[in-house]
């Protein structure tokens, strides 16, 4: 079974559908417990930073509440009564620097600690996604978009890592607002209820909060990041196309939508801070005219009055930062629910407990009434069989889509085969370690990718113990030692993101340099030479029968004139073997090999398939 497309219910909580960008569109709930729950394990291993975190902001939130008490005693017990209270004054000031200190002191390890905390369990979160991403299977890969894997690794975890460093905060604002409720009550219960009659106004505007454009907000940004990746991997095809201004005016609509978006969720965000002020200054209001109106007739002390003025000034500073975390929390449980499920597409291939390692490869390959696919119900292996001898090369030929490439993905375990064995040194590839098996078998693509890094860091990419002259002797047998020495700097010479300093040509030597300083028994070749010049292929093909000199060599190849030495030939064909042979029994028996060769084609994506078999059947029929 392929692996499911996000937003297809793969995380708790999500709704099945059919579109991919359908996923992007599921979340925003302010909380989700099954989010929660999972986000706790990345916290356990700092839960002693959490407690201390958790600590200092009750502390330095304990302080902000004694303040205006202390204020309070002051006046009332020392200005109002008088000179004569000049100690309770001086007790009254030391005591509020005393806190003041205090107060600075808890603030700052509550910053310090909390952001520490949040970058460690940022830095967490994104090893875990890295390290996942590089095991799940190749299917899932190839139907997602890389802008969209990016913005959960960079702008998602971001989002958890605003909430995390808000949360403890939001605990110190909850004990605070708790405090001050109680603190009111408690100096003064008529007057304190008054105050806190502007607070329903406040929850009211909080309702209307809607919440839909912090959602769409996040969802345009991940199509423009997707629409981004996809232009820029495809750079060269776009110019090719001349579609410069047709992808930008497309890639600006979706810019625009995304403006769009993030200033609607701005906007809605941004009206509790005019809304918070001017209930401030309401609540204030009352405090002034009804609590000196009391004062004057001597039923509450000045004292009294002015703590009320210091509360409701605080009272609505945590209010306001609730509100902000409000919408923080809710992206981040948009972003949770993101993150969590790219950590739960499931790793389709994976060693079995008791994998052994394969140890001492002979090299030989067979396979086994094989039948894969990557859709259900749609095989593109159909029972195949066939087997390969240590040291021996065979080519695998035929049109696109017949089956070559997935028949060396099942060889390096890329997939599991729906039906049959894969067998590479009489192990099941399924029974071994896939480390030892990507030990045992090389690849050369028809795309080299080349990362960043220098000349020799890339030939040395997979045996990172090779010394210097083997990779030297690696270059050398593919002819690839004289162009780096002419580089700037030779093996050291820095290339760029994907060698683009470096030809197609040059960039293929490298990579089978790379495969040569694997020293691996078996050596896959697709479409290794088709993108290099004729005089650099039969240089190669001279380095190759070195190279493939007591090892085992599957070549697979569209041109002819590549297989033509190959110990054996398996035609392909709609995923099954149609004939078998080297280039003399195969051009002895003439059927579709044979016809396809004296046609002179140069690549089997030209020959008519249907046409040439049905010839080879109906000489084969007059011949009975």
């Amino acid at each position: 079974m392929p692996p499911p497309i996000f937003g297809q219910g793969v995380v708790s909580g999500a709704v099945t559908g059919s579109d991919s960008r359908r996923g992007e569109e599921l979340f925003g709930a302010v909380f989700d417990g099954a989010v929660i729950s999972r986000f706790l394990n990345y916290l356990r291993p700092y839960r002693c930073a959490l407690i201390m975190s958790i600590i200092a902001v009750l502390i330095y939130t304990l302080t902000q509440i004694a303040i205006p008490l202390v204020i309070r005693s002051a006046i009332d017990n020392a200005l109002v009564k008088g000179a004569d209270n000049v100690d309770v004054l001086t007790v009254a000031v030391m005591t509020f620097f005393g806190i003041i200190i205090v107060n600075y002191i808890s603030n700052y390890f509550q910053l310090v600690i909390v952001a520490r905390l949040a970058e460690r369990i940022l830095v967490d979160m994104r090893r875990a996604m890295y390290a996942h991403l590089q095991r799940v299977s190749l299917s899932f890969m190839d139907k997602t978009e890389v802008g969209r894997l990016m913005s959960r690794l960079q702008g998602d975890v971001s989002s958890i890592q605003e909430f995390l460093e808000t949360s403890v905060f939001a605990i110190g604002d909850f004990v605070l607002l708790t405090g001050i409720v109680i603190v009111l009550v408690t100096l003064d219960w008529q007057l304190g209820l008054l105050t806190l009659s502007v607070v329903p106004a406040l929850l009211l505007v909080r309702l209307v909060h809607a919440k839909k454009a912090f959602i769409r907000a996040r969802e345009t940004s991940s199509i423009v990041n997707g629409a981004l990746a996809e232009n820029v991997n495809g750079v060269r095809t776009v110019q090719e196309m001349v579609r410069q201004d047709v992808n930008f005016g497309a890639f600006r609509l979706k810019v625009d939508e995304n403006l769009k978006a993030h200033l609607r969720a701005t906007g809605l965000a941004q009206v509790m801070v005019p809304t918070v002020d001017t209930l401030t200054g309401l609540a204030m209001a009352i405090v002034i005219i009804i609590g000196g109106n009391r004062v004057l007739n001597s039923s509450l002390d000045l004292g009294v009055m002015v703590a009320f003025l210091f509360y409701v000034q605080r009272f609505f500073d945590p209010i306001r930062s609730l509100t902000m975390q409000y919408s923080v929390m809710q992206r981040a449980m948009a972003s949770g629910q993101r993150i969590f499920e790219v950590l739960d597409v499931p790793v389709q291939v994976e060693d079995k407990p008791g994998a052994v390692d394969l140890k001492d490869c002979d090299g030989s390959v067979e396979f086994k009434n094989v039948t894969f696919g990557y859709v259900d119900g749609q095989p593109v292996i159909k029972n195949m069989n066939f087997k390969i001898a240590p040291g021996e090369t065979i080519a695998l030929v035929g049109p696109t889509g017949s089956g070559k490439t997935s028949t060396t993905a099942l060889l390096h375990r890329f997939y599991d085969v729906w039906d049959g064995q894969v067998m590479v040194g009489g192990h099941d590839v399924r029974d071994v370690t896939q480390d030892s098996l990507g030990d045992t078998v090389a690849m050369v693509l028809q795309e080299p990718f080349l990362f960043t890094g220098t000349v020799y860091e890339n030939i040395q990419y997979r045996s990172t113990d090779a010394t210097r002259d083997d990779v030297e002797a690696a270059a050398k047998a593919v002819g690839a030692h004289d162009f780096i020495l002419s580089l700037p700097y030779g093996y050291e010479t820095e290339l760029g993101q994907r060698g683009n300093n470096l030809s197609i040509g040059q960039r293929q030597l490298i990579s089978f340099a790379r495969a040569i300083v694997a020293d691996a028994k078996i050596l896959v070749l697709d479409e290794a030479t088709a993108n290099i010049d004729s005089f650099t292929e039969r240089q190669i093909q001279h380095a190759l029968a070195k190279l493939l000199h007591g090892r085992t060599g599957i070549v697979i190849a569209h041109r002819l004139a590549t297989v033509r030495h190959a110990d054996r030939i398996l035609v392909l064909q709609d995923g099954e073997i149609i004939e078998a042979g080297n280039h003399d029994e195969l051009m002895a028996v003439d059927g579709v090999y044979a016809r396809m060769s004296r046609l002179n084609y140069a690549s089997f994506d030209d020959v008519p398939m249907d046409e040439v078999i049905q010839q080879a059947a109906d000489k084969a029929a007059m011949v009975t």
